[in-house]
């Protein structure tokens, strides 16, 4: 793969979220006077449009730099299934293993619970699957399914996940900004932490998968999932966020061990 990195995914990845999430921020500084009733109600609808914004990113590049009859055979790659069920297994226990301990620690501490936010676990098969489509899975189309391989083939596997974490990362800042997010109740410096180690691990994913990008966005969509399951926030300003600084220093570790067992078989 030619290791020139196309600059152009990120120019139009940046873009078009960062427009959309732009009013909502602005009325996060005062900029803007917009009713609260009526900025909570779009502001989840735009977070998810915006999140859109690596997909579009990947079809832009594939389109303008590789030609238009590209663009079916990339996407047609997201529905290629054929990965081992030992690959889900690592995701849904990795995952769900790493949020539980980070969720249920403290209270070996002294800390109080925090209660699950679905309504019922009988829901999560449906809330998984808007995840990976529509709740951060669709943003692996453009981040591992698009410019990781060109990022690893110019940095190496190690520093290209770092520099894209550190990306990935800053390209959610705006939503630290806008009302009524999640992220609000984030520090930031412990979630990018976070998305260095979920890159590593995305990375051993997709890798283990032959290579198969939908692995990558059932992966991501699969920790965003397991999140209200075992919730690492408390919805309080203000709060030493201990779940959510451990499950982020946890998922770097994770995605260090599984990542190098991809680079001790290489080297074998």
């Amino acid at each position: 793969m030619n290791n020139k990195i196309p600059l152009r995914f990120f120019a139009i990845t940046f873009l078009w979220s960062w427009l959309i999430w732009l009013p909502f921020v602005l009325v996060g500084f005062g900029i803007l006077n917009i009713s609260k009733d009526l900025i909570l109600s779009l502001s989840l609808p735009a977070v998810i449009l915006g999140a859109f914004g690596p997909a579009i990113g990947a079809i832009y590049a594939v389109k303008t730099l590789e030609g238009s009859s590209k663009v079916k055979p990339f996407l047609k790659s997201f529905f290629d299934l054929r990965f081992s069920v030992k690959i889900w297994a690592a995701i849904f226990l990795v995952i769900g293993l790493g949020t539980f301990t980070a969720w249920y620690l403290p209270e070996l501490f002294g800390f109080e619970r925090v209660e699950m936010m679905l309504p019922s676990l009988y829901i999560f098969p449906v809330y998984w699957l808007i995840m990976v489509l529509f709740g951060g899975g669709q943003e692996e189309i453009g981040w591992r399914g698009y410019i990781m391989p060109y990022l690893e083939s110019r940095y190496g596997i190690w520093s290209g996940n770092i520099i894209l974490g550190l990306i990935w990362a800053m390209w959610h800042l705006p939503l630290w900004f806008m009302p009524g997010t999640l992220q609000a109740y984030m520090p930031f410096i412990a979630f990018t932490i976070g998305c260095i180690g979920l890159s590593f691990f995305l990375s051993w994913v997709i890798k283990k998968s032959d290579g198969r990008p939908i692995s990558g966005l059932i992966a991501h969509g699969t920790f965003n999932a397991f999140l209200p399951v075992f919730p690492p926030v408390i919805m309080e300003t203000g709060v030493f966020q201990v779940r959510f600084w451990i499950l982020e220093i946890l998922m770097l570790f994770i995605g260090i061990l599984f990542l190098w067992q991809i680079i001790k078989k290489s080297l074998k």
